[in-house]
């Protein structure tokens, strides 16, 4: 049986990847939390950290330890009021993973699976130019650069002791229990509001989280994983108006999308100080996932339809 420590397991893609580790009776998972929880799964150990930055001790955590997954992070939002963003994300996403790397290469620790962000890469694509994982990364925010030093500081790590990692770069992710502007996504087609996106021409790559969850796992164990850089998507771009219209059938509502131009949207995005959102709505952010294919043989496990219709499923739920 394999051990397997997981850091961030309380939140949206911890959780997951904590499930999949329970249905394989091969693996042994501990989990490290910095919140009490009070429902720990059955047959999972559970160590508490006080913080994730440079002091954080991890010892027992990682004791006995074949692989980390490290999905814990200070996570990208849309207004960040910190004085100081870059040196607050930095703390947590690149001292805090630098010091669960060097504590559990020191442990014996054999491979470091590390969920970074196509953030790295950038923020956007030209229409039919999709990001690669061997491209030269380009972050443009605070977060996007914290995860670049974090991959830089593991790889150097990586040749210093030996121990094995592996960097997954996730675009947008959703599935059952998704936040954020995808769930207000769903709520306004839920509603039946009228939106202004029934004329946008942009390619977007997201991926479901279970098909995240599957690649995760699949790096755990997979030879040709070992010291590589992945990027992850369900292999099926869409525009936004596409996704809305195949969310729309997923949640058996009608889709009612209104085709008012995207530089329209865009401007007055502009005016609104929404920028950021409207780059979201209507550029595009593409990746190629040829080389994960390639070398781990990997197929994303779940559709695009069967996956919006699980998030619309547990959406609806009353």
């Amino acid at each position: 049986m394999k051990k397997v420590l997981l850091t961030g397991a309380s939140g949206f893609v911890g959780r997951a990847v904590l499930e999949k580790l329970r249905q394989d009776s091969q693996f042994e998972s501990v989990i490290a939390v910095r919140k009490a929880w009070l429902d720990v799964p059955e047959k999972v150990k559970l160590v508490q950290v006080n913080s994730i930055d440079a002091l954080t001790d991890w010892n027992e955590a990682v004791a006995g330890c074949a692989v980390v997954i490290h999905c814990a992070a200070r996570v990208h939002v849309m207004s960040d009021t910190s004085a100081d963003p870059l040196a607050e994300f930095r703390k947590v996403n690149v001292e805090g993973t630098l010091q669960l790397a060097r504590q559990a290469a020191e442990a014996g620790v054999k491979r470091f699976v590390f969920v970074s962000s196509i953030k790295v890469n950038g923020e956007g694509t030209a229409l039919g130019a999709p990001y690669t994982a061997d491209a030269e990364p380009a972050p443009a925010d605070p977060y996007g650069v914290s995860k670049m030093e974090a991959e830089q500081a593991l790889r150097l790590l990586a040749a210093q002791t030996g121990m094995e990692v592996v960097i997954i770069r996730p675009t947008l992710v959703y599935g059952p229990g998704v936040k954020a502007n995808f769930l207000s996504m769903m709520r306004w087609l839920n509603k039946g509001v009228p939106l202004p996106f029934g004329a946008i021409n942009n390619q977007r790559s997201l991926v479901a989280l279970d098909n995240l969850v599957d690649l995760i796992v699949t790096c755990v164990e997979h030879p040709s994983a070992a010291n590589e850089t992945f990027l992850v998507s369900d292999g099926e771009d869409l525009s936004t108006t596409q996704l809305l219209r195949r969310m729309a059938v997923a949640l058996d509502v009608p889709a009612r999308l209104i085709p008012v131009p995207a530089w329209l949207l865009q401007s007055g995005a502009s005016l609104l100080g929404r920028k950021a959102l409207s780059q979201r709505l209507c550029g595009s952010l593409q990746v190629d996932i040829g080389k994960t294919q390639r070398l781990l043989g990997w197929v994303a496990p779940v559709s695009v339809d069967q996956a919006l219709s699980n998030t619309a499923q547990h959406f609806l739920r009353p």
